[in-house]
């Protein structure tokens, strides 16, 4: 719809208010989407007038548009749900939730199954996290605060929450200068009209009421077609013959408050806006009526629906959100960060990088994004390779038309495709070189560009042709050919310094925003036609500027001479400042560098850590210090993709900060060569061979910031063979150096690894039987030998933006407000000689669990007893849900049988019978439809799920010299490929390939370790960790059965000769690959993770597998006594 048209409905909008049309006011507001009308929606929510509040957003939003979006629905529809369940009707909350929060079921099936089992709670309060859920008035209150501001970090609701600023009866007004003007231009006007219609023209004549009708000058096209916010004026005719400079649009007018006097005779007539192109109509006005046919403001809109676009079906953004997105919890009152979410920004320290001086300037590669191009105050130019964390190519200054060997770096910066990349220097050189994969960097070009220093560099497009902007101490902008060096423009009217240059383009036209160290910003045209913009930078501050990754929003970030720092958005149609945003310190020296990622996040390195805003919102979202060691105001750079942030520390180091996407990729990219291959093409670069450096005389120290002398630059080509690179092997060649120097990793101190005894307040010391990790890896329960469970949550904060399980943060033992404990019924038996067993239901909802007498299901939420079944004998020593049906449980049994009970109609539908003693393990495959049992008579039997029969069985061959207890511990769990199955023995690990139960790798410990006490599988099923009575943890490849990694005892338990303390159960997080727990004989359960810095477990030898890779590879059992650990080492 057309800004007039716009304007049109909320002249109309006043004038019902103004006559009380109220709901014809609101449904207005609904339909035109252009006023969100947020006292009225208050009063809507506040009254609890749900099925109007969903009406009237639906004007302005739908669910699936976008995160923001989707939580505003549903935090309505959560709230209608509460209030039913308040008020004790049910059929009321069952409508609600299949009706309406069914929805949500599709981004979160976890948490609506949270939300439905609401529905068996006699009080919802009993939830832990709706504990603090008040009465309906205050529950509404809080929402709303939650909904506020949602509605205002929404980008759909931007520029619509605020009602222009209208004087009264403007509509009214309107109309009576146009009667007024139709009356001025009657033949004969009389001097007390009577006007008796405003469905005709007025007119003084005698046959009609308002008389015959004339051409009116309200119907004339007097302002042509208005302009749309956030495009561009055309460039104007640049023609032979100059027009005067022209008036300024209106969309202008907001950039030139006080527009500085242009030193040029001649402008463009559509300075560099933000509007789209305009006709000359636009700044004419006709004095006379014309009879140009009348402009309807409906059938002149052809874009009447272009009120608000949306994508067909549910946003990527949407089916990409984050879980916490849809909280359950109140939490209490605060709820002041829940609008967004910081979990995929890059925080944990990855690895630090020793630069050896102090670091001025860094930029990712734009294709290769662990490569990160970094300059220093030493004029040192380095490539490093972020995945084999090797230094790829190292350049010292050295400016070769002056012999000079001392600058700082003030700029590095790759081209667009990552075949060049240029330097900034403090002595008015700007150097660009090629880049060819590995160590290979070129000389290309070097441009005597300033007098002075050079302060930024950057490269542009303009008409096609790739461009290097600079600018510098002597107050100029230039544009340099990067093929051939040639200059192309120089932009002169900054009457400082010009501190940054920002190129950028908007439909197809290109510009440059240039700031100065007054504080002034200009914006250029590529025509040498003089800077189109004139305005001030917040504070006066030397400024950077910089537009989100996807073009469409401005920021500046700058420090002034007081010292004191802004970030801020522009409002681009307007020119003025937007949004600022809060949290800069007041710095002495320095100028605050900043950057943004994801179109989402601003980041600025300031008062030591790196500040992070959400984009949409004014206040911190977090800070993050890196562990501590950064300057004052450290230079900070995202990777394009926002998974990597390098950040420059006080020692002149790097640190590398990565979220786990990041920290995937870093692993991935281990040990690999740069490709260059995968490189853009250079073959844009034609690099000279005719001259190398040449040198030239040039009087020592360049013009001085008041000297505007402009002398044609001294260029010279470089000779890309001409390199002063140290030759080295590859990194490829070096990888293989490693394999063959391949030592086992081993950790026996505490700082060699990253370890946590979790808290606890037990009296009485009691071993840990059982231990596992909820599904959704926020919390640790633990069975002890008393049968008493532990559950440790962990918290979501700034240390722990994910709240998910961690050996840097402690979590708490968690308890509900009633202060019961979930105890398993021990049927008069002593619970420490009995076998304890539990296992959790997906969802992390119920946990069944057993220590010697009835089995009981238990509420995770509330550790009420849900009920008990199966009364020994026999007891239970066993349990694991089927993989497709909870209601399903398969219960081996001390009896050696195997019962597989459904718990729904409390019936045991079969019993398996195989084994000769108990059962000690069980583990279902979804894959082959099949359930494999181990017992403690070292057998493995098949079933399948299908039938329950048998299919195979097969006795565990125990290494010779080992002889295996009466009742071995045997365990078994499936690879995540459902078909390789790992077996675990006091004796050995074994890998077998169901259903056939072939052996495919067997590997036995060193006797120093003692019995092997349990094993398991990482959740990528990659690694195994084994755990012994020697309390030494072993950590093997899992496709080789190779060891890797040894963790002493020592490393993770306090020195204690007079107790002997070892892991019983060890249990693998579900999504983070390197992190296990292990539950000890002491009762205490310990996290451990590597060194962030490491990031992995040591690594394996380089070895050929006969496999494909996913799972072991096919190696005869009679060939797995080489892989034995001795044979290893």
């Amino acid at each position: 719809m057309s800004s007039l048209s716009r304007e049109l409905v909320f002249l109309i909008l006043q004038f019902l208010d103004e006559e009380k049309f109220k709901e014809t006011v609101h449904r207005l507001e609904q339909e035109s989407g252009f006023f969100f009308n947020m006292r009225y929606f208050e009063e809507m929510v506040t009254n609890g007038e749900w099925d109007e509040v969903e009406k009237y957003l639906s004007g302005f939003t739908k669910v699936d548009d976008n995160r923001y979006s989707m939580k505003i629905f549903f935090e309505i529809q959560k709230q209608k749900y509460l209030e039913a369940l308040d008020k004790k009707d049910r059929a009321k909350a069952v409508e609600i939730l299949v009706k309406d929060l069914k929805v949500f079921s599709a981004f979160n099936e976890d948490l609506f199954k949270e939300i439905t089992q609401l529905l068996t709670l006699e009080n919802f309060r009993d939830n832990e996290q709706l504990s603090k859920y008040g009465d309906t008035k205050s529950a509404r209150s809080i929402m709303l605060g939650e909904l506020k501001k949602l509605i205002e970090a929404n980008p759909l609701f931007r520029e619509k929450l605020t009602f222009p600023t209208l004087k009264n009866s403007r509509l009214r007004t309107l109309i009576n200068q146009s009667l007024n003007w139709q009356h001025q231009l009657c033949k004969n006007p009389k001097p007390n009209p009577d006007i008796k219609t405003l469905f005709v023209d007025h007119s003084c004549g005698q046959s009609q009421p308002n008389g015959a009708r004339a051409p009116s000058p309200v119907t004339n096209p007097l302002m042509g077609a208005v302009p749309k916010p956030a495009g561009f004026p055309p460039l104007g005719a640049h023609g032979p013959f100059q027009a005067a400079p022209a008036p300024l649009p209106t969309s202008l007018a907001g950039w030139m408050a006080n527009p500085a006097p242009v030193p040029h005779p001649a402008a463009s007539a559509g300075p560099i806006g933000f509007t789209p192109p305009n006709s000359a109509a636009l700044l004419k006005r006709p004095r006379t009526p014309t009879n140009n046919p009348a402009v309807d403001y409906q059938n002149a809109d052809s874009e009447h629906v272009f009120k608000r676009t949306r994508a067909f079906g549910i946003s990527d953004e949407v089916n990409h959100m984050p879980v916490n997105i849809l909280p359950i919890g109140y939490g209490g009152q605060n709820h002041g960060q829940s609008s967004y979410s910081s979990d995929d920004l890059p925080k944990a320290v990855a690895m630090t990088l020793n630069q050896g001086s102090v670091v001025k300037s860094m930029d990712f590669h734009p294709v290769q994004q662990i490569l990160l191009l970094v300059g220093t105050n030493t004029g040192d130019i380095m490539i490093w390779d972020l995945g084999s964390r090797e230094k790829l190519a190292h350049k010292n200054f050295k400016a070769s038309v002056t012999n000079d060997y001392t600058a700082l770096i003030n700029r590095v910066t790759w081209s667009p495709d990552g075949t060049l990349f240029g330097v900034a220097y403090s002595k008015h050189i700007v150097q660009l070189y090629s880049y060819h994969g590995g160590d290979d960097l070129r000389n290309h070009l070097e441009i005597e560009a300033h007098g002075g220093s050079v302060n930024d560099l950057a490269f542009s497009y303009p008409n096609k042709q790739l461009c290097i902007v600079t600018c510098g101490d002597d107050r100029l902008i230039k544009v340099w050919d990067a093929v051939t060096g040639a200059k192309q423009y120089t932009f002169e009217g900054h009457e400082a310094p010009v501190y940054s240059v920002c190129p950028h383009f908007k439909e197809n036209i290109q510009f440059i925003f240039s700031t100065a160290t007054d504080g002034k910003i200009k914006a250029w045209l590529y025509d040498n036609m003089g800077s189109r913009v004139d305005y001030d930078a917040p504070g006066h501050s030397s400024t950077t500027m910089a537009y989100s990754s996807d073009g469409t929003r401005l920021f500046s970030c700058g420090t002034n001479k007081e010292g004191d720092s802004y970030i801020v958005e522009w409002n681009e149609s307007e020119g003025a400042v937007k949004r600022s945003y809060n949290g800069l310190g007041k710095r002495s020296i320095g100028v605050v560098q900043f950057d943004t990622t994801k179109n989402r996040f601003l980041a600025a390195g300031d008062e030591c850590v790196v500040k992070l805003w959400d984009m949409d919102n004014v206040n911190l979202v977090t800070t993050i210090d890196a562990e501590g060691g950064l300057p004052a105001s450290p230079c900070i750079r995202f990777n394009k993709d926002g998974i990597l942030l390098a950040v420059s520390t006080s020692e002149n180091g790097i640190k590398i900060l990565a979220n786990p996407d990041g920290l995937r990729l870093l692993r991935s990219m281990e040990n690999r060569s740069f490709d260059a291959s995968r490189a853009a093409s250079a073959s844009v670069v034609k690099t000279s061979t005719m001259t190398t450096f040449v040198a030239a005389a040039n009087a020592s120290g360049g013009p001085s910031i008041m000297d505007r002398v402009n002398p044609m630059p001294s260029m010279v080509m470089m000779n890309g063979d001409n390199r002063n690179l140290v030759e080295r092997p590859r990194i490829g060649d070096e990888s293989m150096d490693k394999s063959r120097m391949w030592k086992l990793t081993e950790i026996s101190e505490p700082s060699q690894c990253r370890s946590s005894r979790l808290p606890d307040n037990a009296s009485s010391a009691t071993r840990v039987s059982r231990l596992i990790y909820t599904n959704s890896g926020l919390a640790i329960l633990a069975l002890a030998s008393n049968a008493v469970h532990k559950l440790w949550k962990w918290q979501r904060n700034d240390r722990n933006t994910t709240g998910k399980a961690t050996a840097s943060v402690l979590p708490q033992l968690w308890q509900p407000n009633s202060g019961i404990l979930m105890t398993n019924d021990t049927s008069e038996t002593n619970p420490e000689d009995a076998v304890s067993c539990f296992a959790l239901s997906k969802n992390d909802s119920y946990v069944m669990s057993a220590s010697g007498g009835k089995i009981s299901l238990f509420n995770m939420m509330t550790f009420k007893t849900m009920t008990t079944f199966m009364p020994p004998p026999p007891a239970a020593t066993f349990l694991a849900f089927h993989p497709q049906d909870n209601n399903i449980i398969a219960i081996g049994m001390d009896d050696s049988s195997i019962q597989i009970y459904n718990v729904r109609v409390d019936e045991v539908k079969t019993k398996l019978k195989g084994h000769h003693k108990q059962i000690t393990g069980l583990a279902f495959s979804n894959v082959l439809n099949v359930l494999v049992s181990s017992g403690a008579d070292s057998q493995l039997c098949v079933w399948s799920t299908d039938g329950w029969e048998k299919q195979t069985s097969k006795q565990l061959q125990i290494p010779g010299g080992r002889v295996a207890a009466p009742l071995a511990d045997t365990r078994v769990q499936f690879h995540q490929d459902q078909t390789h199955l790992l077996v675990v023995h006091e004796t050995q690990i074994a890998i077998f390939e169901a259903p056939k139960l072939e052996c495919l790798k067997q590997w036995g410990p060193r006797e120093a370790s003692g019995a092997i006490t349990h094993a398991a599988y990482s959740c990528d099923s990659q690694s195994i960790y084994v755990t012994f009575e020697d309390g030494s943890i072993d950590i093997l490849t899992a496709s080789t059965l190779r060891l890797r990694c040894r963790i002493s005892s020592t490393a993770y338990l306090p020195t204690n000769p007079n107790s002997r303390v070892f892991p019983l159960v060890v249990a693998a997080h579900p999504s983070e690959p390197n992190q296990f727990a292990l539950g000890l004989s002491d009762g205490s359960v310990c996290v451990i993770e590597p060194l962030e810095s490491e990031g992995k477990w040591g690594s394996s030898p380089a070895v050929v597998e006969n496999g494909n890779g996913a799972g072991p590879s096919a190696t005869a059992a009679a060939a797995a006594a080489n892989t034995t650990d001795q044979a290893q080492r």
